[in-house]
């Protein structure tokens, strides 16, 4: 079985329970798995058809389901997801992980479909692309820090433009599905409210791109809902 096969085959195996209602954005992350904000062949050619669906139908719901069941081994079936990451020393430690890899998991994948849009966009706006020249030089400066943080992140995780507390922008990146509101788990240097990221398993790419993470990162930028990036950027302020 070569490489490609054995990661159709496995993301067709993670099909977990489907919960196929809207996630409601502005109120929160349930534990739904939200529809995708457009086709699964709407990001073409820069990602394909088939990633998307295996991704978000396949991966996004298994994470779902497993947080599901973490939740209810600890009695907390109505707890908020991003709450939870952001405080997982309140989590028992016998489901610590599987809350911190499956619920990093649902809000991260959450974000990262409205990340996206099928028409993308020119670049950053507003005070967003302000803030991005003042701390970055430019954006092409800030594409090339961001890009080398998603390339040379090794093995699967998240590369990361976050707000930090004190207002000030930054990149960084995460190994698996930790993310920067994990306090606790990713160096306090590092802690933010993300505004931007990018998926680097090789899940997200590896049908289209194979081995070549650079590529596919360098086509993402095409889809970057830079809209999207204004508003939380606003948001975080």
């Amino acid at each position: 079985m070569n490489r490609r096969s054995f990661i159709r085959i496995g993301g067709a195996a993670l099909a977990g329970s489907v919960i196929s209602t809207q996630t409601a954005r502005a109120a929160g992350i349930g534990l739904e798995l939200p529809k995708l904000p457009y086709a699964p062949e709407a990001l073409e050619p820069h990602i394909d058809a088939m990633t998307m669906s295996i991704h978000h139908d396949k991966h996004h719901a298994a994470y779902i389901a497993k947080l599901t069941d973490a939740l209810k081994a600890i009695g907390k079936e109505s707890a908020d997801p991003v709450a939870l990451i952001k405080s997982l020393d309140a989590v028992p430690k016998d489901q610590q992980m599987a809350v911190r890899n499956h619920g990093g998991g649902h809000v991260n994948h959450t974000w990262f479909w409205n990340w996206m849009a099928p028409a993308g966009g020119p670049g950053p706006g507003g005070k967003a692309a302000a803030a991005i020249q003042s701390t970055f030089g430019s954006i092409d400066d800030f594409k090339k820090t961001f890009s080398d943080a998603a390339t040379k992140r090794f093995g699967s995780g998240w590369a990361w433009l976050i707000v930090k507390s004190d207002g000030k922008l930054a990149v960084t990146s995460t190994p698996n599905q930790d993310n920067p509101l994990m306090k606790g788990v990713v160096p306090d240097s590092d802690l933010g409210t993300p505004i931007l990221g990018i998926d680097v398993w090789e899940h997200a790419y590896y049908l289209k791109y194979q081995n070549k993470r650079p590529d596919y990162i360098a086509a993402w930028w095409n889809v970057v809902n830079w809209a999207e990036v204004g508003r939380q950027f606003e948001a975080a302020k």
